[in-house]
């Protein structure tokens, strides 16, 4: 019979910042859209007010980044713990998880080989993932961002990394990658025991953990 533990998976700081870095990058994505096909998408009216509203939103989305890695690195202390890839993560772990996601969660054959704890919240896969997107690409798009933001000032290093059209494609070319990670985060979450099992968390804290 299958009994249920609830599990306090996600303190309420990280709650808000998910939620408030998320309504930052849709209106990213959204503005960001018009800003780039403006003879094709007209979302928010002018393009003035796409590109002052992409310009406030990054602002937004590059504070709660620091706010969040303050959090994990200095009041949390687990930025490292919950979010670099062991030794054992790469060479098995990833395995294991990806036989899982591509085929055991289908077949029903086998458990999630990975148990979510507060000190152990993301399988391998999701570590990978997560050191690429919020340790790589996250801050790239920032800086990227900043520089287009502050043409004048930083005109000597705008020059230095290529001048504009080279930044610009680099931040449209990041932000697609961002984009392209939401409806994947979206899927994964629903392969819990529930497909809302994962969803739970982020509004309450506790997440429900079936034990056979």
């Amino acid at each position: 019979m299958a009994m249920q533990e609830r599990v306090y998976l996600t303190p309420t700081p990280v709650r808000i910042w998910h939620w408030l870095n998320a309504l930052g990058f849709v209106t990213l994505i959204a503005s960001g859209v018009q800003i780039r096909f403006p003879d094709y998408i007209n979302i928010f009216g002018t393009y003035r007010a796409a590109v002052s509203l992409h310009h406030t939103a990054g602002i937004v989305v590059a504070v709660s980044f620091l706010l969040w890695l303050f959090y994990y690195a200095v009041i949390a202390k687990m930025l490292i713990k919950l979010y670099v890839p062991t030794a054992e993560d790469l060479k098995q772990g990833a395995v294991k998880q990806a036989l899982y996601y591509f085929f055991y969660f289908f077949t029903g054959t086998r458990e999630n080989p990975h148990h979510e704890s507060p000190t152990n919240k993301f399988n391998p896969m999701q570590k990978g993932a997560y050191v690429v997107i919020m340790m790589v690409l996250v801050p790239l798009v920032i800086i990227t961002g900043l520089i287009l933001l502050n043409m004048q000032p930083l005109h000597n290093l705008l020059v230095a990394v290529g001048g504009v059209r080279v930044v610009a494609g680099v931040h449209f070319l990041l932000a697609c990658a961002l984009t392209a990670f939401i409806p994947t985060h979206f899927y994964l979450a629903t392969l819990g025991h529930t497909p809302f099992a994962h969803f739970k968390p982020m509004w309450t804290g506790w997440e429900e953990h079936e034990d056979h």
